[in-house]
C-alpha cells in the first residue's frame, strides 16, 4: 500500500481529535474514542508507522489449533461471503479474541499487495499493534463497527475500508471477529448486512459444534424462521437444563444475557417438557410444533432434536428405546432441503461442502456457476438445486450453448416474432428464457456463447425482460439462473473471449464439482448407480470392485454409469465379474487399490470362510447411549441374516446404500482376514 500524499494532514487531524478539537470531517464516536486510546493508553504516534507483529510459524500453529473449531465453523461462511461480495480488491478475514489473523479469503494479488504492511495470516491486529482498524476496534468496542479510510489511525491504512462484527461464544465472550477489508472508497450498506448475517451463521455453527452431544432446540415466534440464522437455539441436557444458547434465544425469551438463561430448566421457559417436545417433533415429521411460554402469554414454533442425530426420519431403525428418545436427523429448513439432494454425494467431504454452499445460496436467488469436468453431473446438480429453490414449482429449462449452432442460439434463447427471419415459423416461437419464467434457466457450457449474445443476455439479467427477435415489445421474466462450464471463465475473460461484466453477473457464487477420480465416496456411488439401474442390483465380485475403484474414470460419472449399465446387461442377474467390464477399466487398474473392498463382500461373508467380518478395532467411544443401542440392533440383524447385507436391508425396508451409510455412521467396520479397512475407501 502506498503512503497517501496528505499524511501530515491526517496526523494533525488525529491529534486534534485526541485533544478534543472538532474533526474536519464526519467521524463516528467509537473511532474518536479509539484514536484517544491509541495515543493516551498505547502511546502510539500516528506519524510513526510500525508494522504489526507477526507470530512465528510455531506460535501461529498453536494459536490456530486453539481456535480450530472457530476456524472450521467460519471457513464456509467466509468463502460464501467473499463470493457474494464479488470484489477481487477485498479480503474476508477471521481474527481470534486477541486480534491475530487466523484465516483469510482473498485474491492472490490483493493478499500480496497488503501483506507488506502486516495484513497477513499470523499478524496481530489489535489496537495496540495496528491502531484504529476494523478488527482491533471491534474487539475493543465489543460491537459491529465500520472504519472508513481516513478513520484509520495510521496514514498507511487510509486506503482501506473495514467492516467488522464480533463473533460471540455461548457465554457471551468474544470468540473472534469477522472482517471485510477492501479498497472501496464507499462503505457499502450490503457489506454491513452480509457481514452481520455471516457472523450469526458462524455463531450458530459454533454453538452446534461445541454442544453436539446434547439435545438441541430451535425456535422462533414465526415458523418460517425456525432453523435459520434468526432463530433461537438452545443446548439442553437430558434432564432438561439449558447448557447454552445463542443470543437470539436470550432475546426472544426476555433474558438480558446468556448467563441469565444458562442453568434454567426448559419447562421454566416453555409450557412443555423436553421429552414432550422431542416426541411431538418426531410425530410432526419435524415441522415446527406450537408451544407457549411458561407464562402462557407468548406463542413459539419449535423443533427439538436429540444429540448426534444422523439417521433419516423415514428409515430410522425401530429400537427398544421410547419413540421420544430415538435418534433423528438434524432438523430445520436447511437440512430438510438437503434431504432432497442427498443423492448427489455419499460421504465425500468436498462434494458435501459444495452442496451445502449451493443449497444456502439458491434460497436467495443468487446466480450460480457450476464448474466441473465433462461427465461430473453438472446438469444433474443444477436440476437438484432447482428442486429446492424458491422457484421449484416452475419449469427447469436447460440450454446447451455448445451443442447449438451459433446462428440458432439467439433464436433459441430469446425467441422470435412470426416472420422475423427467413424460415421463421408462422406463429413465432417463445425462447428458452421466456419458457423458464417462474422457474430455472440452466445455461450449460456458457463459455461457448458468442460475444454478441453475451451482451443481450447481460441485459436480460439486469433488466428482467427479454425482447424476441423481430419484436418491438418486451416480455417481463423472473427466473433462477444457473450456468455451467468445464472451462475457466475467468481465463476466458482475460483472453477476451468472455465479457467481464457478464462474468461477474453470472458468478454470484461458483460451485466446483470434483472429478470422479478425486471423490472419496466412489464405492457408495457405485452401489447407488447399480440400484438406480435395476430393482434387483447384482453384487460385485472382489476383483470387479477392485478394478472399478482402481480406474481413473476420465469420463467421470457419465462413463461410470455407462460401464455399469453394460455390466448389468452382461451379468444377466449374476454377480458382476471382471469379464463384464470393458478392457480399458481392467487395464487402467492401479496398484494402489485396497486389497479388499469390505461392504460389497459382506453379503457373502457367511458362505465363504475368511471373508470380511466385524473389525476388532472399531472405535465406538464417540457414540451416545442411543446410538450404541442402535448399533447393537444392526449387529444383531446382521448376525441373524448371516451378514447378508441385501437381506438385512430388505428386512429393514431400506436400500443397501442406506444401510451402508448407516453402518458407517455407527462404526460397524469390516475387515478382510482381520485387517481393518477404512470405510471411506
Amino acid at each position: 500500500m502506498s503512503l497517501p500524499a496528505d499524511s501530515s494532514s491526517h496526523v494533525r487531524e488525529v491529534l486534534n481529535v485526541v485533544n478534543h478539537h472538532l474533526p474536519s470531517r464526519p467521524m463516528s464516536e467509537p473511532v474518536a474514542q479509539s484514536w484517544a486510546r491509541c495515543v493516551n493508553e498505547f502511546k502510539l504516534d500516528p506519524g510513526r508507522f510500525v508494522t504489526p507483529a507477526v507470530l512465528t510459524d510455531y506460535e501461529l500453529a498453536a494459536r490456530r489449533e486453539a481456535v480450530g473449531d472457530l476456524i472450521a465453523c467460519a471457513k464456509l461462511e467466509m468463502t460464501t461471503l467473499y463470493q457474494q461480495l464479488a470484489d477481487p480488491e477485498l479480503a474476508v478475514v477471521l481474527v481470534d479474541a486477541d486480534g491475530v489473523i487466523v484465516h483469510q479469503v482473498s485474491s492472490v494479488p490483493f493478499a500480496e499487495a497488503v501483506a507488506a504492511d502486516g495484513f497477513r495470516i499470523g499478524a496481530l491486529w489489535n489496537e495496540r499493534e495496528a491502531g484504529t482498524n476494523g478488527m482491533g476496534t471491534c474487539i475493543a468496542e465489543r460491537d459491529c463497527i465500520a472504519v472508513c479510510q481516513h478513520e484509520h489511525f495510521y496514514t498507511r491504512y487510509t486506503s482501506l475500508t473495514c467492516t467488522a462484527a464480533p463473533i460471540f461464544d455461548d457465554r457471551g465472550e468474544i470468540a473472534g471477529v469477522l472482517d471485510v477489508t477492501s479498497r472501496s472508497k464507499l462503505l457499502q450498506q450490503h457489506s454491513l448486512v452480509l457481514v452481520g448475517m455471516s457472523r450469526q451463521m458462524i455463531e450458530n455453527r459454533l454453538l452446534s459444534a461445541r454442544f453436539r452431544h446434547v439435545n438441541m432446540i430451535q425456535f422462533h415466534s414465526r415458523p418460517e424462521f425456525v432453523g435459520t440464522l434468526h432463530g433461537g437455539k438452545l443446548a439442553v441436557d437430558d434432564e432438561g437444563t439449558v447448557l447454552a444458547a445463542n443470543r437470539s434465544a436470550a432475546f426472544q425469551l426476555g433474558c438480558r444475557s446468556l448467563d441469565e438463561l444458562r442453568g434454567k430448566r426448559i419447562d421454566e421457559a416453555f409450557n412443555a417438557s423436553l421429552e414432550d417436545m422431542i416426541a411431538r417433533s418426531i410425530r410432526g415429521s419435524f415441522h415446527p410444533i406450537t408451544v407457549y411460554s411458561a407464562s402462557g402469554t407468548n406463542r413459539f414454533f419449535l423443533v427439538a432434536q436429540t444429540p448426534q442425530t444422523t439417521l433419516t426420519r423415514a428409515t430410522s431403525i425401530v429400537s427398544a428405546e421410547p419413540a421420544a428418545r430415538r435418534p433423528v436427523r438434524e432438523v430445520g429448513p436447511a437440512p430438510s432441503r438437503l434431504d432432497k439432494i442427498s443423492h448427489l454425494e455419499f460421504g465425500d467431504p468436498r462434494m458435501a461442502s459444495q452442496i451445502q454452499l449451493a443449497a444456502r445460496v439458491i434460497q436467495r436467488k443468487i446466480p450460480i456457476v457450476v464448474r466441473g469436468q465433462t461427465g461430473t453431473g453438472k446438469e444433474v446438480f443444477a436440476q437438484a438445486l432447482h428442486s429446492i429453490s424458491p422457484l421449484a414449482n416452475g419449469p427447469f429449462v436447460p440450454v446447451n450453448c455448445a451443442s447449438l449452432p451459433e446462428n440458432l442460439i439467439e433464436s433459441e434463447l430469446f425467441g422470435y416474432r412470426a416472420g422475423a427471419f427467413t424460415g421463421a415459423q408462422r406463429e413465432g416461437r417463445r425462447g428458452k428464457i421466456v419458457q423458464a419464467n417462474g422457474g430455472t434457466l440452466f445455461l450449460d457450457e456458457i463459455g461457448d456463447m458468442p460475444l454478441a449474445l453475451q451482451a443481450r443476455l447481460l441485459r436480460v439479467i439486469e433488466e428482467h425482460e427479454v425482447t424476441p427477435l423481430g419484436a418491438e415489445t418486451t416480455v417481463k421474466v423472473e427466473f433462477q439462473l444457473i450456468s455451467a462450464s468445464h472451462r475457466n471463465l475467468l481465463e476466458l475473460v482475460q483472453g477476451g473471449q468472455f465479457r467481464e461484466d457478464l462474468y461477474y453477473r453470472l458468478k454470484g457464487i461458483e460451485i466446483n464439482l470434483p472429478s470422479l477420480a478425486e471423490r472419496a465416496d466412489k464405492l457408495a456411488l457405485i452401489h447407488h448407480l447399480l440400484e438406480s439401474e435395476t430393482d434387483d442390483p447384482p453384487e460385485l465380485t472382489t476383483e470387479a470392485q477392485r478394478a472399478l475403484l482402481g480406474y481413473g474414470w476420465p469420463g467421470n460419472i457419465r462413463q461410470l454409469r455407462h460401464v455399469l449399465q453394460m455390466a448389468i446387461a452382461l451379468s444377466d442377474g449374476q454377480a458382476i465379474q471382471c469379464a463384464h467390464l470393458p478392457a480399458e477399466v481392467l487395464q487402467g487398474q492401479t496398484a494402489s487399490v485396497l486389497p479388499a473392498a469390505p461392504l460389497a463382500q459382506a453379503s457373502r461373508a457367511a458362505e465363504a470362510p475368511g471373508l470380511p467380518h466385524l473389525a476388532e478395532d472399531a472405535d465406538i467411544s464417540s457414540l451416545n447411549a442411543i446410538q450404541i443401542k442402535e448399533r447393537e440392533t444392526v449387529l444383531s440383524m446382521l448376525d441373524e441374516h448371516r451378514w447378508n447385507v441385501s437381506n438385512v436391508a430388505k428386512a429393514l425396508g431400506i436400500s443397501r446404500n442406506t444401510l451402508y451409510r448407516k453402518m458407517h455412521r455407527l462404526h460397524i467396520r469390516l475387515s478382510h482376514d482381520g485387517a481393518p479397512i477404512p470405510l471411506d475407501a
